[in-house]
């Protein structure tokens, strides 16, 4: 169980994570829900690590009250899909519907954003699949296994054996910057770094990936507040 420590009045909880890997403090507050966690080195005093928390003590709470507030999904609510708010309402049958430019969600109203989730997941898993075979195509590379997950810390991965991470998230983002974020990941097919060379690439297959990737910088945080 991670220690945790609390800083300052009124106390800021700290979650503490030692990490045999680190070299130096670091901080991260959640985009989800503002938990706050301090990762140091494995063998590192936690006398050590209180000072640093204390020293970042105005950091946190000016960032805490920047946090925006995570939004719930339910009836009569609406939902970023495709870069567009969607209304959210009381469907019928088994399945999830997408008409009108609403969402059509059955059943109890508890199990909406369990249903919604399994909805953009299977959405995203097409888009990203079909994205990432296109722009690989384009460079004449094979791609390996596609996998979605929940990240935080990151919108996609390519590995070195050609296998792609991507956040379902982006289901939510606009069309143009899921696609932005397949030929990112698929340039690291070639370049594994982000050089002069590897943006060369980018722009290459992408030449208007600094627009796409300016609206994730500026946007991010709003996927990550929906509770799915």
């Amino acid at each position: 169980m991670a220690e945790q420590v609390k800083i300052g009045e009124p106390p800021i909880p700290v979650n503490i994570k030692r990490s045999a890997r680190a070299r130096r403090y670091s901080l991260r507050i959640s985009s989800k829900d503002g938990a706050i966690s301090l990762t140091m080195p494995k063998y590192a005093a936690l006398g050590e690590a209180m000072r640093f928390a204390h020293e970042q003590e105005g950091w946190m709470r000016k960032h805490l009250s920047k946090q925006l507030n995570p939004i719930a999904l339910t009836v009569g609510g609406s939902v970023l899909f495709d870069g567009e708010y969607r209304r959210i309402e009381q469907g019928t049958g088994r399945a999830v519907r997408f008409e009108g430019g609403a969402f059509m969600v059955p059943g109890k109203t508890d199990e909406t954003a369990a249903k919604l989730r399994a909805y953009f997941q299977t959405m995203a898993r097409e888009r990203m699949v079909a994205a990432s075979i296109h722009y690989a195509d384009r460079l004449e590379r094979p791609i390996g296994r596609v996998t979605l997950r929940d990240t935080r810390s990151r919108w996609g991965s390519c590995t070195s054996d050609g296998n792609l991470m991507y956040s379902w998230r982006l289901i939510m983002a606009p069309r143009e910057v899921q696609a932005y974020v397949a030929a990112h990941e698929v340039c690291h097919l070639i370049e594994m770094n982000h050089s002069d060379a590897y943006w060369a690439l980018v722009a290459s297959i992408f030449p208007d990936y600094k627009a796409r990737r300016g609206w994730l910088k500026n946007n991010g945080s709003i996927l990550h507040r929906y509770l799915f």
